[in-house]
């Protein structure tokens, strides 16, 4: 394995780190909010992945995070794994059609992830337990993702403009 592709395996794992963490310490030591809405801060690393080495790396990421961190917390494949799962899915793919296709601002990209986030766990939470009254839970939540999302957005412009100026990747 050459120097560039060992360099960025071992950025791709520390990022994969990074939200594993991020996503436990969240969802175990911050307040859930009313509505079950949360801050989404692991999204801030999907934000840098995207930037720095694309789709590709930014979805083993988002995927590592759910399902080694589902793992940790001892909840692989009941149902918080498929709400969380089916919420990265959605939010990784409003990610790629915001960033790469319709080259839309870090800021912009990160609400519209959120928004999936939020939309794609309504969802599975629906499909799961046959709630179709779920829906009305859905405003909320898209409300709160406006401002949960400009969070994790301008978080990671910061990050990136640090990473940019003081790590070689």
């Amino acid at each position: 394995m050459g120097r560039n592709k060992t360099r960025r395996l071992v950025y791709l794992t520390m990022l994969s780190a990074m939200a594993i963490t991020i996503n436990i310490l969240e969802s175990t030591y911050l307040p859930v909010f009313p509505y079950g809405i949360r801050f989404g801060l692991a999204n801030i690393i999907a934000l840098i992945t995207i930037e720095l080495f694309g789709i590709k790396e930014m979805l083993i990421v988002n995927m590592m995070r759910v399902m080694i961190g589902n793992l940790l917390r001892g909840l692989i494949f009941g149902s918080t794994f498929w709400i969380s799962l089916s919420g990265v899915i959605l939010s990784s793919l409003m990610l790629i059609l915001a960033r790469k296709l319709l080259k839309l601002p870090l800021l912009s990209t990160s609400m519209f992830s959120a928004l999936g986030h939020s939309t794609g766990q309504v969802l599975m939470v629906m499909f799961f337990y046959h709630q179709t009254s779920m829906i009305m839970v859905l405003p909320y939540l898209l409300i709160s993702a406006i401002p949960t999302g400009m969070l994790t957005g301008f978080t990671a412009q910061g990050a990136l403009k640090l990473l940019k100026k003081n790590v070689r990747i």
